[in-house]
């Protein structure tokens, strides 16, 4: 068969791949070439000059020796002198967790005294006014100075803070002006007037979560805490009130302290719940302070007579 030579196929060589990251050729340049070719050159120049790496000479090598024997022997001597320490360290921290124990155990026990020695007085106040049977008001003091229990009908008054406590009003309310952080709170000026509230509608005995208040308590506060007689309550504030149950409740609420309550709740989320009942129990008050006496002429008479 004759014809026409046949030349060989063509074949393109395939073109090269490109990198992923040819187009971010300036960050490449910079990861190729992290070091800066000065630094580099700087560094070899150093190298064959003898001015880097260990030292040559011996007394060099003598020097840093030397410095590192010294370096381990300050170490050495620190760990030991530590370790010779710790005993005397732990022994003396131990010593003063103890006194410390010992001390707090001490005012304990004075506290607790104090408290026992403050209701022996209190039970032997109570049993004069009791033992001077002679008055008539013998009864009618004792409740009032609250140093006997009083039990009967009443209203009982719950004051707690607004639920999501915090500031309200165009700042034009004397609340506002007054010194309050927080208006969604109750404050001891509000319990002040609360109590001295259902004092004038009537109250015959009041307490304050089961802390009985008498002609010379005193509401105060510290901090966010109010304090009764110098004890911390927290809220919410359940308010006792001996008394006409219908009529004390009505006389308060028509009241100006009354109002402002209603005022607290309605301007601010202070919440307040009054209800009457049948029978109320609020202890005597734990000491009575006595500011005058005066002998029992009667009974003085009597035995002389």
């Amino acid at each position: 068969m004759c014809g026409m030579p046949q030349q060989p196929p063509v074949r393109s060589s395939p073109p090269r791949p490109q990198r992923p990251d040819a187009s971010m050729s300036l960050i490449t340049n910079v990861m190729d070439h992290s070091l800066d070719d000065g630094y580099a050159e700087a560094a070899a120049r150093r190298e064959t000059q003898g001015e880097g790496g260990l030292p040559k000479t011996l007394r060099a090598k003598l020097g840093l020796a030397a410095g590192l024997v010294l370096a381990a022997l300050v170490v050495t001597v620190g760990a030991a002198q530590a370790r010779v320490a710790a005993p005397v360290v732990a022994k003396e921290r131990q010593e003063l967790i103890d006194r410390i124990d010992d001390e707090t155990a001490d005012a304990d026990k004075l506290e607790g005294n104090v408290d026992r020695l403050r209701d022996e007085v209190g039970a032997r106040q109570r049993a004069a006014l009791k033992s001077s049977g002679g008055s008539a008001d013998a009864d009618l003091v004792g409740m009032l100075s609250g140093a006997t229990e009083v039990h009967g009908p009443g209203v009982k008054l719950v004051v707690n803070d607004a639920k999501e406590a915090g500031g309200g009003g165009d700042g034009t309310n004397p609340r506002e002006t007054s010194g309050f952080s927080d208006t969604g709170r109750v404050r001891d000026r509000d319990m002040q007037r609360v109590v001295n509230g259902l004092w004038a509608s009537g109250a015959e005995a009041v307490s304050i979560n089961g802390q009985r208040l008498t002609a010379l308590s005193a509401i105060r506060a510290a901090g966010d805490a109010i304090l009764v007689d110098n004890k911390p309550l927290v809220p919410p504030y359940t308010v006792l009130a001996v008394g006409d149950g219908e009529r004390l409740s009505a006389t308060f609420q028509d009241s100006a302290d009354g109002l402002y309550l209603h005022a607290l709740r309605e301007n601010y989320g202070i919440r307040a719940t009054i209800s009457t009942e049948d029978d109320l129990r609020l202890p005597a008050a734990p000491s009575v302070i006595v500011r005058t006496a005066q002998p029992n002429t009667e009974k003085t008479e009597k035995g002389t007579s």
